[in-house]
């Protein structure tokens, strides 16, 4: 069992990655960051993960890649039997220890939730996820139960000036240039 912290827990958290299995028998564990740059996961500390209702810190020991993943040494797991007992936890952190983005750049976190409209005033439905597809990020909309068209789940390419047309975080609304028939 981790040590509980109770002075510092996350205001405004954010998921940034997943706990994986151990790795050997000195309480290394794999890790999957969500950060667009793999290593910048390391960037957001201190690092949260909630057991049960209660918010635990995770304090770092050690980090490096051993086959192209990451593998993390947390503080006081000594042996592989204390380490099991982390895995399948996401990795969570104060959205505040993000960097400020520039204008026209947007983390997902701020997307999700936002209605999405287009521009003859169809209502689409809600952003409940983002895909990264390579060649451009993919906005999953949940439509309206009351949609004419059926439909009830749309793929919107987050293609800024072609498709997304504007986006106003202060009122949760994206314009879009789409078709509600797709």
């Amino acid at each position: 069992m981790i040590k509980q912290i109770h002075t510092i827990i996350p205001i405004n958290s954010i998921i940034l990655g997943t706990i994986g299995s151990t790795y050997g028998i000195l309480g290394w564990l794999r890790v999957f960051s969500s950060t667009e740059e793999t290593e910048n996961i390391f960037n957001y500390q201190p690092w949260f993960i909630k057991q049960t209702s209660e918010w635990q810190q995770i304090g770092l020991e050690n980090w490096k890649y051993h086959n192209h993943n990451l593998i993390i040494k947390i503080r006081n797991i000594e042996d592989r039997e204390t380490a099991i007992t982390l895995t399948n936890y996401e990795i969570i952190a104060d959205a505040s220890k993000l960097p400020d983005l520039n204008k026209g750049e947007y983390y997902w976190k701020d997307l999700i939730g936002c209605k999405v409209v287009t521009l003859y005033g169809y209502q689409l439905g809600k952003i409940i996820d983002l895909m990264e597809t390579g060649s451009n990020d993919v906005l999953v909309v949940k439509s309206n139960l009351t949609d004419a068209f059926g439909i009830q789940e749309r793929l919107i390419p987050f293609l800024d000036g072609q498709v997304i047309k504007n986006i106003d975080l202060t009122t949760h609304v994206i314009d879009v240039d789409w078709d509600p028939s797709f």
